[in-house]
């Protein structure tokens, strides 16, 4: 099994995690952003999964998709996984709406990231816990 990278570690909080993934929450306040991880070794792009491998994340992200923007309202959900600047396969989900400030072009590169208070969490994320939860998510 492998370990959470440290910047992952350190850029993101817990939002659960199961047997093949951890799911966490950007600590980035602008916008609402999961981050879903395969825990698997050495696994830098999604093609070096199995295809079971590849499905289970693939179910696993489309979920966190549907519920973040219901839960946000977002107008747009973005996904990614460029792993440019962390090398371990994780894959971005990421809510937009067209006052955010990088629409219409990508977050990455946009200002500052702006950190939430130590301690504290988006208000979207035990929501989102939960509706995952019963799906045996997390």
């Amino acid at each position: 099994m492998a370990d959470l990278h440290h910047q992952l570690a350190a850029d993101t909080g817990a939002i659960g995690e199961t047997q093949n993934v951890w799911l966490r929450w950007m600590n980035d306040q602008r916008y609402p952003w999961v981050i879903v991880v395969p825990k698997v070794e050495g696994v830098e792009e999604w093609y070096q999964l199995s295809v079971e491998q590849q499905q289970g994340l693939l179910e696993v992200v489309n979920r966190c998709a549907k519920h973040l923007q219901t839960l946000t309202g977002a107008e747009k959900i973005n996904i990614g996984a460029l792993g440019n600047k962390v090398p371990q396969l994780h894959v971005h989900v990421i809510a937009r709406f067209s006052d955010d400030a990088a629409w219409p072009g990508p977050v990455w590169g946009k200002g500052e990231a702006e950190p939430l208070a130590e301690g504290e969490q988006p208000s979207w994320v035990s929501p989102l816990r939960d509706r995952l939860s019963h799906h045996g998510e997390v």
